[in-house]
């Protein structure tokens, strides 16, 4: 940790108000609602109508930076950690496809269908084109808005693709897992350049970062940009470049060592990405935000479909479990928030979750968001600036089979599914959940039940279940000798 950073707690809920305080002042508090009321206006439309920089890594480990203690080599994000927010408690969504819905939307996954598993390769379905997207808000507000990376919103249908829904431009591929340098998913090529499939050499990673510099060399200062910077590191298959490999030879586990590889190709990559800002006079005016998409990836049933061998080298320590869970590891993630002058150097324990990124950054970018169906997402640019809590309830998800909800302390994860299985966990005294006091706060859980049971009631059925029953029962037998030997109709 930096010994310069100011450790910011939350803000206590029963302090008074300044409007409390000021509530016997009616002439002076008139003034000062005029007052707010311009520097809001400022903060929309002048020095805090920033470029932004929205960086995402795929499959990270919590405790897999340099910044958390790691001996992964991250000289770039630490920086970046050092001169900003740690946010020691960001939230996503426990998968990809859903992070990533949650993020465009500013909506939990649930309201639309895409809270379970990630939309696969053979699905056809993808986020509903009557969603109002983040990069739609932003172009109406002008800024330029760009994706380079990974989108896994839906494929099968052009009317899913990036262009089609706010992105000016878009270059990386449409679904969750590729060969990071054939750029293939099933031996077939999925690497775009806008609408238009192209063939490429290179490393994912250094073509995407690669590909940022030129955005931001190509970029009229003047005019604002929203760059989504979605790296597909370091998900499966576990693949970089030798010379990243070379320094990480003392790792005998080539997982890891890959792995390891990976995610400093990765911050390198940031690193020319700041420094383009900087040579193009655009950093002191650039939000940063950075964080992964859900925890590392601890189960192989998570890993994705490409076959790993020995144990998963992800660590989310000193969280439970990774990615595809509900517990802290799969949905807790590494993150910071950087500006200039305008984010100071803090480590933040205040809670947010990745719906709240759409209308904080509307909200800085002047954006209208009357389009919007009902957020879930708040506004959390005090939580960035200087650590007030805003948020007190997260929703971790809410599907068919299971849901997990937190209000202040108290976090609840009922498993439906036979046999069922409720856990209460209280976050502040034991954030690694060891210790399931359920029978200890009967109360807290029923309250905690009864909220699960509202947002149940409240959600779509999850698009996942159709498209998995659907290409089931149509995929052909791999021989009908092995169908048979599988019945026990044919012997060995």
């Amino acid at each position: 940790m930096q010994k310069s950073a100011q450790r910011v707690q939350p803000a206590n809920a029963s302090s008074p108000s300044r409007r409390d305080v000021m509530a016997g002042g009616g002439a002076f508090l008139a003034a000062m609602a005029g007052l707010s009321l311009l520097a809001g206006q400022a903060r929309a439309a002048g020095a805090t109508r920033p470029h932004i920089l929205y960086i995402l890594a795929d499959d990270l480990g919590f405790a897999d930076v340099g910044f958390h203690g790691s001996d992964i080599r991250t000289p770039n994000l630490d920086k970046l950690a050092a001169g900003g927010a740690k946010l020691h408690q960001l939230y996503t969504q426990c998968m990809c496809t859903p992070t990533r819905a949650a993020l465009m939307t500013g909506r939990y996954p649930l309201r639309y269908g895409l809270q379970t598993g990630v939309i696969p390769s053979g699905g056809s379905y993808g986020l509903a084109t009557d969603e109002f997207l983040l990069p739609q808000a932003l172009r109406q507000a002008g800024y330029t808005t760009a994706l380079v990376g990974k989108w896994h919103l839906g494929h099968a249908d052009q009317k899913y693709w990036p262009r089609q829904r706010g992105f000016d431009s878009f270059y990386g591929p449409l679904v969750g897992e590729i060969d990071h340098f054939k750029h293939e998913a099933h031996g077939v090529t999925d690497w775009y350049r806008d609408n238009k499939l192209v063939e490429e050499e290179g490393y994912d990673t250094e073509l995407f970062g690669a590909e940022a510099v030129r955005r931001i060399a190509g970029h009229d200062p003047s005019q604002p940009l929203f760059l989504y910077l979605a790296f597909t590191a370091p998900h499966t298959p576990f693949q970089a470049p030798d010379r990243f490999l070379d320094m990480y030879a003392s790792i005998e586990d080539p997982s890891r060592r890959a792995y390891a590889a990976m995610i400093t190709a990765m911050d390198e990559q940031i690193g020319d990405v700041v420094k383009a800002l900087e040579t193009h006079g655009m950093r002191e005016k650039t939000l940063i935000v950075f964080h992964s998409d859900n925890g590392g990836t601890r189960s192989k049933m998570f890993a994705g479909e490409s076959a790993v061998s020995g144990d998963l080298p992800a660590s989310n320590a000193p969280y439970r479990e990774g990615k595809g869970t509900l517990y802290e590891g799969g949905t807790r993630v590494v993150g910071l928030a950087n500006w200039p002058g305008q984010i100071p150097p803090a480590e933040v324990d205040a809670a947010l979750h990745v719906v709240d990124m759409l209308p904080t950054l509307a909200k800085l970018a002047g954006a209208d968001l009357s389009a919007s169906k009902t957020l879930d997402g708040q506004d959390v640019w005090p939580t960035l600036t200087s650590g007030s809590t805003v948020r007190t309830e997260l929703v971790y998800n809410i599907e068919p089979t299971q849901g997990a909800v937190r209000h202040g302390q108290w976090k609840l994860l009922w498993q439906a599914v036979l046999p069922p299985k409720i856990e209460l966990f209280d976050l502040d005294a034991d954030p690694g959940e060891t210790q399931d006091v359920s029978i200890h706060h009967p109360e807290k859980v029923g309250e905690l039940q009864a909220r699960v049971v509202e947002l149940a009631q409240a959600m779509a059925p999850p698009l996942f279940y159709g498209s998995a029953l659907k290409l089931t029962l149509s995929s052909p037998l791999a021989t009908p000798s092995a169908a048979l030997y599988e019945m026990g109709l044919e012997s060995d």
